[in-house]
């Protein structure tokens, strides 16, 4: 019985170690929703947004009531002495009298309690502080439309690289068979040597860029890997084939959908930067505001000859005082006409700012939908030429064993092939990943 429950224990244990082993599999939308969470890039701009909040209390915290304490103990090792005319105790007229005043030990406790009752700069910068955190939203959604654009290129990639090994190895196995039926046909002295090396170049230039692709296969993997914020050697599995992805990013109706500018993040973080100069502008005309404040403290002293103050017959004498404080700017040497001078120019270049990228968002939009027309036609233009060039290598192997054509011409029609692959390739991901950059222009 013992042995049967370890027996199951041990299964159970490396069925688990088993599944934990697994690598993660990831659909498209899949590996954006788990970069938009454990990107890099992603998890430091939402620690920016919590920054932004505690800046913005920190700001306004310093309009509230704040409480300092003050504690002080003096040991006057020789203390002063002063002189007073003899006369006073009946001594001679114009004899002094050295006296000593005070004890030794000192101690003095306060607490201040102090309140900003009007001050132009605070309410500025809580306001702009206000904006700032608005700036960090914004920042934080750039960021997270760049990490989807960056997913969906590095997926597009992958794939493409799997594409393009499938491709070359089939490619290989063809060439291979064609070079053993070719030096077959040498061998029986039906063919020629140099059909024989035109093939053996063409199958080298094969294999290179196979071992290339399958190298390149691996790094697209730790990029799409790293840039989800997975470890690079993790095995992550694509849910998703090139083919099928394609088709599901070819939408016309996209080119027709409505925009609106002010959802766009660029002249979100813009009209952010105005916002900003907006209240550097107001920050530098409050400063020929007055500011008053207020305050209140108590305070407590003890004096002794020896350090007794923690006794019960120890004497403390308390004192408070309630003040205001006004300050009000006069004259500053024109300093302040010329802040707020640079601060309107400042304010008035970010207008400018804003109006240009206007202009600039409306630009992307039309090239992003041109670019975007473009790579589908592309795509059915490419595919339309492998299936030709498919073809004509066909033909053209036909032809060459049949002594029709000469391994030069069959060569021409292999390499015109390959290109045509990988343009077909190509251009699939180029659908992709300018259907992306309309989507972030549009910020759909």
């Amino acid at each position: 019985m013992k042995v049967r429950f370890l027996t199951i224990l041990a299964l159970m244990f490396f069925g688990w170690s088993f599944s934990q082993e697994q690598p993660n599999s990831f659909s498209l939308e899949e590996a954006i929703t788990y970069a938009l969470e454990y990107n890099y890039s992603v998890i430091n701009a939402d620690r920016e947004i919590l920054d932004a909040q505690k800046q913005k209390w920190e700001v306004i915290a310093t309009g509230l009531p704040q409480i300092d304490g003050d504690l002080s103990y003096q040991n006057q090792l020789k203390q002063p002495v002063t002189l007073i005319p003899g006369e006073i105790i009946g001594g001679e007229p114009g004899s002094f009298l050295p006296v000593i005043f005070g004890q030794q030990n000192q101690v003095n406790a306060t607490a201040t309690l102090r309140q900003q009752i009007f001050d132009g700069s605070y309410i500025v910068g809580v306001q702009a502080t206000e904006a700032f955190l608005r700036y960090s939203q914004n920042n934080k959604e750039k960021t997270d439309l760049e990490i989807r654009k960056a997913v969906i290129e590095a997926y597009g990639n992958v794939l493409l690289a799997k594409e393009t090994v499938a491709i070359l190895e089939n490619n290989k196995a063809t060439l291979e068979k064609n070079l053993f039926e070719t030096e077959k046909l040498f061998e029986n002295g039906l063919g020629d040597e140099e059909s024989v090396e035109q093939l053996q170049i063409t199958l080298s230039s094969i294999i290179s860029a196979l071992k290339n692709s399958i190298r390149f296969e691996d790094i697209t993997l730790q990029m799409l890997n790293l840039i989800m914020g997975l470890p690079i050697e993790n095995q992550t599995i694509l849910e998703e084939n090139l083919d099928d992805l394609v088709l599901k990013q070819i939408d016309f109706n996209l080119l027709d959908s409505e925009f609106y500018m002010e959802n766009n993040v660029d002249y979100k973080l813009v009209a952010n930067l105005n916002e900003q100069r907006y209240y550097e502008l107001k920050l530098a005309k409050s400063k020929a505001l007055p500011t008053l404040n207020a305050f209140v403290n108590y305070g407590t002293s003890a004096f002794s000859n020896t350090f007794s103050f923690f006794g019960n017959e120890q004497q403390w004498y308390g004192s408070s005082v309630l003040g205001f404080d006004l300050k009000i700017p006069i004259f500053s040497s024109l300093n302040r006409s010329a802040s707020t001078q640079r601060a309107k120019i400042a304010y008035d270049q970010a207008k400018t700012q804003l109006t240009e990228t206007e202009e600039q968002i409306r630009l992307q939009l039309e090239r992003a939908k041109s670019d975007y027309i473009f790579s589908i036609e592309d795509y059915e233009t490419t595919k339309s030429n492998l299936n030709l060039a498919e073809r004509i290598e066909k033909k053209n192997q036909t032809k060459y064993f049949e002594g029709l054509a000469t391994s030069f011409e069959l060569r021409q029609a292999q390499i015109q092939l390959y290109t045509a692959q990988q343009d077909y390739l190509e251009s699939m991901v180029e659908v992709i990943n300018r259907k992306t950059e309309l989507e972030t222009v549009l910020n759909n």
